[in-house]
């Protein structure tokens, strides 16, 4: 988008991931159901992490791995979320600009330390997320920069920013910005059980514009629609949205906008390790297609592509440039 700063501007929940290969055995002592994400308070925090293995510590959050993956497409970004000015949260602003992103929101100086989110990950490559929020939770409305919104051709949202009162309000304001300025306005719902407690509210910002662009997975959109049949819930994802993307794993995606529809295939992968950040790098891909302008189809499969290479190390952000992989396929020129 030519006359855009930023090629895409996130927004979420900054927050550090602190990832172990477990088995279902620590699930179940901790009570934790498999493949959800929970919130959690400190005191649980300390729990977990006390009866922890050895541990992987990298910066996280849903958005900004997506922002993250963005920039490793070779496209322009930039990111809005909360820390504390504590030393994690000074590792966190060093990596997301070490990744070539822009990141300006100042570091909250007192309250809760930085957010985290203890990540228990099976040897089937699923992954248990148990999120103390911290000083995320503190994003309010004055952390959105009115002209660094403007600037951006897409503002990008977690459905996760639904959790924290303020961080709503700061949502709401960057999409009447980013719609005021002719911007489109893209929402990922998150997780299934963040559906479950906002479903009503999601639905809302669909249906009154508020959003050009949804992301889902299948789990989620059975959520969202309560319907267990894919065709149902894909025709009334059609109905509510101008544009809608549904991940099905191996399956790959389906994208629906209007009477269209296209299916492209998942990438072909050796093995799942971990799949933290699937579906956040998948965003990725297919949203720098949509700023490429390589169509619906390409678009998904530069998603997938994305997607693929997350899922086969542990972490949710690439280890490698997507952009060269992405040119290898003949994606990108």
């Amino acid at each position: 988008m030519a006359d855009a700063k930023y090629d895409v501007l996130g927004i979420g929940n900054a927050i550090f991931d602190v990832l172990v290969q477990t088995d279902e055995a620590f699930l179940a002592r901790h009570g934790m159901t498999k493949g959800s994400m929970q919130l959690i308070d400190e005191a649980r925090a300390t729990a977990i992490y006390g009866d922890m293995g050895v541990a992987t510590e990298i910066s996280g959050g849903s958005a900004a791995n997506t922002i993250v993956g963005i920039g490793s497409l070779g496209a322009r970004a930039a990111y809005v979320g909360k820390v504390k000015d504590d030393q994690i949260g000074k590792l966190y602003v060093h990596d997301i600009r070490a990744a070539g992103v822009a990141f300006n929101t100042p570091a909250a100086k007192d309250g809760p330390a930085t957010g985290c989110s203890y990540i228990l990950v099976t040897g089937d490559g699923e992954r248990t997320m148990n999120t103390y929020l911290g000083a995320a939770q503190d994003l309010s409305p004055a952390d959105i920069d009115p002209a660094e919104v403007a600037a951006a051709g897409i503002v990008y949202l977690e459905g996760y920013l639904w959790d924290p009162k303020n961080a709503k309000d700061a949502f709401v304001k960057a999409a009447q910005i980013a719609h005021d300025a002719r911007r489109k306005v893209a929402l990922t719902l998150s997780d299934s059980f963040c559906v479950d407690r906002y479903r009503d509210e999601f639905l809302d910002l669909m249906r009154k514009g508020v959003v050009d662009l949804v992301f889902a997975n299948e789990s989620e959109l059975h959520s969202l629609y309560m319907t267990s049949d894919f065709d149902t819930a894909l025709k009334q994802l059609r109905n509510d949205v101008n544009l809608g993307v549904v991940t099905r794993s191996e399956k790959g995606c389906v994208v629906i906008s209007g009477d269209s529809v296209v299916a492209p295939p998942a990438s072909p992968i050796d093995k799942v390790v971990d799949t933290t950040g699937a579906g956040d790098l998948f965003a990725a891909g297919f949203l720098v297609g949509l700023v490429r302008k390589v169509g619906h189809e390409n678009a998904g499969r530069l998603g997938a592509l994305a997607a693929a290479e997350v899922i086969q190390h542990i972490g949710a952000r690439p280890l490698v440039s997507l952009q060269d992989l992405a040119k290898q396929q003949g994606l990108l020129v």
